[in-house]
């Protein structure tokens, strides 16, 4: 899993309210083609693209700059719906590293820290702020997420504080998934194996 540091990129305002992970990835797109790689070109596909399969220059992500945004500003509960992974894999594999909103689905939350994507909470004032200014500055101007002093720094340079859990915190720092940060304590695992087998050997096949 990439790790995840301080991120100064370009950020898009998407600020519609219960964008969907249908509407992050359809169920249609998934369908013979759910491997992990080959989502990123049908992120936000009903948005994206006109009935005919060109491109919509209406929406956001299609156009300059902010066609190569890395930060989300989305409205209140983004990633609400079904509960497919696939949609945070689509959003990574198009490119972003960081949704910033207000309120999130609660499935759609926990599987972005499991694929190196960061969802940050901020006040919904804060998020419509930052939003504004990356308006006005034509989305010339970046937006700064820092995960090692937890902070969003506006493109007019206001700080604005956020919490991440301390373990999902470190994971990200370091680069590892449950299973990784699991390993870490390896040694420890194997010493309790070692102690508990002396005193529940009935418990452990025999090794004949």
């Amino acid at each position: 899993m990439q790790r995840f540091t301080t991120l100064r990129a370009v950020a898009a305002p998407m600020l519609g309210e219960n964008i969907d992970t249908d509407v992050i990835i359809p169920i249609a797109r998934m369908v013979g083609n759910s491997a992990r790689g080959t989502l990123g070109r049908w992120c936000f596909g009903p948005l994206r693209y006109r009935p005919d399969g060109a491109l919509n220059p209406d929406f956001i992500l299609n156009r300059e700059p902010y066609s190569g945004a890395q930060i989300l500003l989305t409205g209140v509960n983004f990633g609400c719906g079904s509960s497919r992974e696939a949609a945070v894999w689509s959003l990574f594999e198009f490119g972003i590293r960081c949704v910033i909103g207000s309120s999130f689905g609660d499935i759609f939350f926990n599987n972005c820290f499991q694929n190196a994507l960061l969802p940050v909470v901020l006040e919904r004032t804060a998020v419509e702020s930052i939003a504004a200014e990356v308006t006005a500055s034509q989305g010339g101007a970046p937006v700064v997420v820092d995960l090692v002093q937890l902070t969003v720094t506006s493109p007019a340079g206001t700080r604005h504080a956020f919490h991440v859990e301390a373990r999902r915190r470190e994971a990200l720092l370091e680069g590892l998934d449950e299973i990784g940060m699991t390993l870490r304590r390896a040694a420890d695992i194997a010493a309790f194996q070692v102690h508990d087998r002396e005193q529940r050997p009935w418990i452990y096949p025999r090794r004949d």
